[in-house]
């Protein structure tokens, strides 16, 4: 490298500081000047660069350059004069001529740079690929979009010959022929169609210097496209529908006038195509104003609207919505139901009003029979259980009363003013389960209901919820249960956004969950939240004495149910009943004592050991029934199939221990069916304890 003095602290010998400091071959030695504060002297100190006033103390042998910024002839001689011929000197218009020009050439080069930045950038962002090969069928450019549309960066495909970047390429085929194809129909290795423009690349000169493709991503197209040719199969599809329909229907377009009737209409209405077709929207109204002018004016839907349509003045119900397209209206659909449709909204209501009455817990301690030490225990544990919002598992066989408890629990605490949901979690399949308890969003899954549905969760806020059979729900299940009692927040089915809720959990089992954590069948962390206040409700069999109060009780209900007016049981009766071992426990005591009311004479006031069905064990261990002594004569072959399905039915569920799900499962019938025979035989009734 070779070392430069500046003689000369000036504007000149300053611009030569800025311009050698950026030299990869020279280095300035020195800046001199006899003015020690010259801008030159300065700006060289700032770039630590030595600086002196005399040139004489600086020249030697390791001076290669001398320049000459001072504009003094007489210094310039005197330094001619005082180096040798190995040291050059240069005057400084000479070096600020020299300087000019690599200063214009840099601009040059960065005017350069910025116009091929600039058609890069402007070739990168067009949505068009862009491949341009050299006259030997290598890549030397690739846009953006064509990395996209073959998959492949730039920097890979740069230099190497097409047909290893694109195998089916033509380019080297335009090379040969240097004739422009246009819009041709190419695949792509990744399965995207493209259409391509391919020209060879000459000069003004006639020399051929490559070739150039120009392609469009055309697979969203071919795609409308086809669905544009399939618009008529659907439309078609969708006027069978409409025209299938048992709902009426009736399309007005903006102004009002009928453009769409089904057969369901005219058979509703008795109106005809001709009188609805292109006729104001009031053509076929009896009674009342029109749906569809009103909506057309407020742009939203109504429904529930009665009103009479047609010539025999049909009593209607009218819901209508509004149709808009790409934010304009163009019209509106109404959907008309008969007068029937009212008679089931009617029954609906009135399943709604009795499901409301069921939301209340109907019974108190004052309900429960205790005579015995160990019902009077499980009764003040429930009775302290009330009175925090602890977490309760009421545990004990089938038919012992648990629900009877979770309704006194309720009733004995703060919450008693709220809601009491009930749920058998064994009655309701795994596929319903979570979205009943948990509720759903809108779109969750199909058929769910527009606007979403609340689940029992938050129907039980601030109140609380019986979960009878808890041993019986699913891996899913147990999981967001857990979440429930850990954040005391839900997540609908198919939502993200959690719900806070205050609900009080009373669950029920008569399963063994300590053996459902061994076998894996029930989460351990549940478990644990759950058991926080067990409380073991006696089977009947170890509470005998409670038997004669019970039966008291019992009876009082059946003859209210049944319209009969026993008084009691006989001494022989109540012996009878205080030797059986009750595996049915207390619901299996109300089926026999509904049994025998059944079947005794109008006339007959108590309660006779004749009349009793008991459950009894053979010798070969087999369960049976002991028939009563009086059965009814001269029935018909219906009547004593269904006492026989019933007797099968009670057997098997006694068998199981009151388990529903491993009775369905014996008698090869669905749970839901179980339940059915059980109602229509009353073999269970919620009062049972």
């Amino acid at each position: 490298m070779q070392s430069v003095l500046i003689v000369g602290g000036g504007k000149g010998g300053k611009a030569l500081v800025k311009i050698l400091k950026e030299s990869t071959v020279l280095t300035i030695k020195a800046v001199l000047d006899k003015k020690e504060t010259a801008e030159g002297i300065l700006f060289a100190k700032e770039l630590g660069i030595a600086t002196g006033t005399c040139w004489q103390d600086y020249i030697n042998d390791s001076v290669d350059i001398i320049i000459d910024v001072t504009g003094d002839e007489d210094v310039f001689r005197e330094m001619l004069s005082a180096t040798d011929k190995n040291t050059l000197i240069i005057p400084g218009s000479v070096a600020y001529m020299v300087a000019r020009l690599i200063e214009e050439k840099e601009e040059l080069i960065k005017q350069l740079q910025n116009e091929t930045y600039k058609h890069h950038l402007i070739l990168n962002s067009t949505d068009e690929g862009m491949i341009v090969i050299d006259k030997e069928g290598k890549v030397i450019f690739l846009n953006k979009s064509a990395e996209r549309m073959n998959d492949v960066p730039s920097h890979e495909a740069v230099g190497r010959p097409i047909l290893e970047i694109i195998p089916n390429s033509q380019l080297p085929r335009v090379i040969r022929t240097k004739k422009i194809e246009s819009h041709q129909e190419v695949i792509l290795k990744n399965g995207l169609k493209i259409i391509a423009t391919r020209m060879p690349m000459i000069n003004d000169k006639g020399e051929l210097l490559g070739a150039i493709a120009v392609f469009r991503d055309i697979t969203e197209v071919v795609e409308l496209a086809e669905e544009i040719t399939n618009l008529k199969e659907i439309q078609t599809m969708l006027q069978a529908i409409i025209q299938s329909s048992d709902d009426a229907i009736s399309v007005v377009d903006e102004k009002g006038k009928g453009i769409l009737i089904n057969p369901a209409y005219t058979r509703i209405t008795g109106m005809t195509q001709e009188g609805v077709i292109g006729q104001p929207a009031t053509a076929d109204i009896s009674e009342g104003e029109s749906v569809h002018l009103k909506v057309l004016q407020t742009k939203k839907p109504v429904r529930g609207v009665k009103m009479r349509l047609g010539p025999a003045k049909k009593e209607v119900i009218v819901n209508v919505a509004p149709v808009i397209v790409n934010g304009k209206l163009k019209g509106s659909v109404g959907v008309v139901h008969d007068v029937s449709e009212i008679q089931r909204l009617t029954n609906e209501l009135d399943r709604a009003r009795q499901i409301i009455r069921k939301l209340e817990a109907k019974y108190t301690f004052e309900d429960i029979i205790s005579g015995s030490s160990e019902m009077n225990i499980a009764v003040e544990q429930a009775k302290l259980a009330a009175r925090t919002p602890v977490t309760i598992l009421l545990r004990g066989e089938s038919g012992t009363g648990k629900e009877l408890f979770a309704h006194a629990i309720h009733n004995a605490s703060e919450r008693k003013y709220n809601a009491f949901i009930r749920v058998n979690c064994a009655a309701i399949s795994d596929s319903l389960l979570e979205s009943e308890l948990f509720g759903y969003e809108e779109g969750a899954f199909t058929g769910a209901k527009r606007g979403g549905k609340k689940g029992l969760f938050e129907e039980a806020h601030n109140g609380s919820i019986f979960l009878d059979e808890i041993g019986e729900l699913n891996a899913n299940t147990q999981a967001k249960l857990l979440r429930v009692l850990q954040e005391n927040e839900i997540v609908r089915v198919g939502g993200t956004k959690p719900i806070p809720i205050n609900v009080r959990i009373i669950a029920a089992t008569h399963v063994n969950l300590e053996k459902g954590i061994a076998d894996g069948t029930f989460r351990e962390d549940l478990y644990y939240r759950l058991n926080r206040m067990p409380i073991y409700i006696p089977p009947l069999n170890r509470r005998k004495s409670d038997i004669p109060a019970l039966c008291e009780r019992l009876i009082q209900k059946i003859n209210q149910d049944y319209g009969r007016n026993v008084e009691g049981l006989k001494a022989s009766a109540i012996q009878k009943l205080m030797e059986y071992e009750w595996p049915g426990n207390v619901r299996e005591l109300e089926n026999i004592l509904g049994r025998a009311i059944i079947f005794m004479n109008f006339s007959e006031t108590f309660i006779d050991s004749r009349h009793l069905f008991i459950m009894t064990a053979n010798r070969h261990g087999r369960i049976g029934i002991e028939e009563p002594h009086n059965i009814i004569e001269n029935q018909d072959l219906a009547s004593i199939m269904e006492k026989h399905e019933k007797k099968v039915i009670q057997q098997v569920l006694r068998h199981q221990k009151g388990n529903k799900t491993a009775t369905a499962r014996q008698l090869n019938i669905s749970v839901r069916n179980l339940y059915y025979k059980l109602e229509k035989f009353n073999l269970e009734n919620n009062s049972m304890q």
